[in-house]
């Protein structure tokens, strides 16, 4: 079979530490960045799944692989396929994050506020919470910055995703006191689970999660919400996935069948389907899995956003064939597709275990849930439009999104008075995982 000899096995060993450039071959006239090209086209050629839809190149027109890739790519549909330094790449899977830990966006009377936070950031002991007022940074008020949609000077003024750097914020704090706080970028982990708590209304005990990206940590902050909810005996649930990206399918899996039963571990969860060339022996169909403390559910709400792509998705996308699901906010992102990962240099015989430099993410499959339904590409419709409230904290039952999920739960679907609206959110630098991907980085045997 083409995947037993093309493809070793997706899940691998990681490789940690130091990573350098494999030495390079004295007779060999190409430098590593154009071997890692032409790599590149030829992992494109077999796995990509607009293989055959790819445009005509000339190899030599591009001095590496990142040039090609933008080169290659099937558009406009395909907006995410790319190529990552592989050290950074693991970092950001694993948690790995440098900053403040702070995003933030323009609120009503264009007060800039926060949007969140990360546990790990030294303004948490500092009592920052979502929904303060940030009106300066560094002695400048950047309301401005934000009215213009500056990303440019906003990330000047917040300086290079270093440990060490300093930052002076002024807040506003919800009663209306003043507080000045200096923040040093560190490194540090970051929380997935942004929130999770029980509301009592009145059809019940309810659990609210907000869930923000889908990586490694991730399975243990959701065990430990679902422990939380299944002790409290929910009856329902609410699932805030309004900034959450993506990330790895099989936490998206494990979010699903926490939601279902103990016995739906026999149902399909979903399917993957590959293109033509190689689909007899790459598409597959994953089940929902076994889980410490499945829910066993009948409906659930999601608060969803346009930046609520890929694994969010497809949590949505599994459950709907099995359970009432309803979408309160915004359209989703409208990513029914996924990568599989690959680590660069591929492997060979005489280096089968080779220092990675790249990862190689291109597009390799669309997914589709038991009842076959997929391809939104133009994002997931709401049932209630509902504003993206930054005044208010997570889990605020008076916040529009969770106000207009509860009413969904309630029946009474009160509708917001306020004209809806987007919000730009800025974050510090690019360091969230935004794609589905299958799992950690395998290798291309060429």
């Amino acid at each position: 079979m083409k995947k037993a000899i093309l493809i070793i096995a997706l899940i691998i060993p990681l490789v940690y530490g130091c990573k350098k450039d494999p030495d390079p071959d004295p007779t060999d006239p190409y430098t590593f960045e154009e071997r890692a090209r032409d790599g590149l086209y030829d992992l494109m050629d077999y796995i990509y799944l607009w293989n055959n839809q790819m445009p005509t190149v000339k190899l030599s027109d591009y001095p590496g692989p990142d040039e090609l890739m933008d080169a290659l790519r099937y558009t406009p549909t395909d907006r995410w396929s790319f190529v990552s330094d592989y050290d950074d790449f693991m970092a950001s899977m694993g948690g790995s994050f440098v900053g403040h830990g702070i995003r933030m966006a323009l609120g009503p009377e264009n007060k800039v506020r926060v949007v969140s936070l990360y546990k790990n950031s030294d303004l948490w002991p500092g009592g920052v919470r979502r929904g303060w007022i940030i009106e300066e940074i560094n002695d400048q008020n950047i309301a401005q910055i934000f009215l213009s949609g500056d990303g440019a000077a906003y990330n000047a003024l917040m300086g290079p995703s270093t440990a060490g750097y300093t930052n002076k914020f002024d807040f506003i704090k919800p009663d209306g006191t003043k507080i000045t706080l200096t923040s040093a970028k560190a490194s540090f982990t970051i929380n997935s689970v942004t929130d999770y708590r029980i509301l009592d209304l009145s059809t019940g005990k309810t659990g609210y999660l907000a869930f923000e990206t889908f990586i490694e940590p991730s399975k243990q902050e959701l065990d430990a919400a679902f422990a939380y909810f299944k002790t409290n005996n929910v009856t329902d649930l609410i699932i805030d996935l309004r900034y959450n990206g993506g990330g790895y399918m099989s936490i998206a899996q494990q979010l699903s069948s926490l939601v279902l039963g103990k016995g739906d571990t026999t149902k399909i969860c979903y399917k993957l389907k590959y293109n033509n060339d190689v689909a007899a022996d790459w598409n597959e169909s994953f089940k929902f899995i076994r889980t410490d403390s499945p829910l066993g559910l009948d409906r659930a709400v999601f608060i969803t956003t346009r930046s609520s792509a890929s694994a969010s998705e497809v949590v949505i996308n599994s459950l709907k064939p099995y359970i009432e699901v309803s979408i309160v906010g915004d359209t989703t992102h409208g990513k029914p597709a996924g990568m599989n990962l690959f680590g660069y240099p591929f492997p060979t015989n005489t280096k089968p275990n080779p220092d990675y430099k790249y990862v190689f993410a291109p597009i390799s499959f669309e997914y589709v849930n038991s009842a076959d339904e997929g391809d939104f590409y133009e994002g997931m419709i709401p049932d209630m439009l509902a504003n993206d409230d930054i005044t208010r904290d997570w889990g605020d039952p008076q916040e529009a999104s969770l106000a207009a999920a509860i009413s969904l739960l309630e029946g009474t679907k009160a509708k917001s008075a306020v004209s809806y609206r987007r919000i730009k959110v800025f974050s510090e630098g690019d360091q969230l995982p935004r794609n589905l991907y299958l799992a950690p980085p395998g290798q291309f045997l060429k």
